[in-house]
């Protein structure tokens, strides 16, 4: 049986809300991360607080930042 595949990275990008550098270390571990998929992480930006979608190689190089997509629909308000 293989054992599974932990990681400790530190990723550098830039948000993609404000631009600022940021830096941030990760620890991933699964079976997951010898598959062909890019790992993928959320990121609050301590800046502006956008929060980044970053993908990245095994290695640490960040292949992807984008905006993440928030899938709650955000509550409306009453009328009353």
């Amino acid at each position: 049986m293989d054992a599974m595949m932990e990681l400790k990275l530190t990723l550098d990008f830039a948000c993609c809300g404000c631009e600022e550098n940021v830096v941030v270390t990760v620890e991933c571990r699964g079976e997951m991360l010898r598959d062909r998929e890019l790992p993928a992480v959320r990121v609050p930006c301590p800046t502006c607080g956008a929060i980044n979608q970053l993908s990245f190689e095994t290695n640490g190089t960040v292949r992807s930042v984008r905006p993440a997509v928030c899938y709650r629909p955000l509550p409306e308000p009453s009328v009353n």
